[in-house]
């Protein structure tokens, strides 16, 4: 089974999404390709987390803590080599950081990272997880839609998520969609 089938018989998406990103012009801000899975797994679930953790960073999103295509992926990336050069005794990284390109972030402050290993095939880069930008680091070797369907159906345990992760079972809450209709206001229809 596809991982997205697997993920979508997991966890349901929402019924409405946003439109999907114009993806040839996200790929040229980035100035490289993404993982098809990854277009895939945001034009079907859209912004949101899952299990209430798990947050992957979209294109153009409101917040530039939140936007694939913002400041953020360099920001990191930047720290984790200042962190790397401070450190008495650095810890092992997965990869060095110019090859680790952050999509998501945890609510523990972990990130998750595609490690861009080989740079012109997207389709195979890997999944590495964080703490906090520091050691431990957590390597799957497989697509990002693969590690969720692992995570999600309890067959990989990363060890920095939480114990209690999937107590509610596997769920997706979509982020408020923007309307650009205005309210009415109270007592009026």
């Amino acid at each position: 089974m596809p991982p997205l089938t697997a993920l979508t018989a997991l966890c349901r998406p929402p019924a409405v999404v946003p439109p999907a990103p114009n993806w040839p012009q996200v790929e040229d801000t980035l100035g490289k390709a993404l993982p098809q899975d990854y277009k895939e797994l945001i034009t079907t679930y859209g912004p949101g987390q899952f299990c209430g953790f798990i947050t992957l960073y979209q294109p153009h999103a409101p917040s530039e803590w939140a936007d694939l295509t913002g400041p953020m992926p360099a920001c990191l990336r930047g720290q984790i080599e200042e962190v790397q050069r401070a450190a008495r005794h650095p810890w092992p990284l997965p990869h060095s950081p110019e090859n680790l390109f952050p999509m998501g972030v945890t609510g523990n402050g972990g990130y998750l990272f595609w490690i861009t290993q080989p740079a012109d095939t997207p389709d195979e880069w890997t999944i590495a997880v964080n703490e906090a930008l520091r050691a431990p680091w957590f390597t799957y070797n497989g697509s990002l839609t693969a590690f969720l369907v692992s995570v999600l159906s309890r067959t990989t345990r990363v060890p920095m998520f939480p114990k209690d992760l999937l107590d509610h079972g596997p769920v997706f809450a979509p982020s408020a969609l923007e309307s650009s209709t205005p309210a009415a206001a109270p007592g009026h229809p």
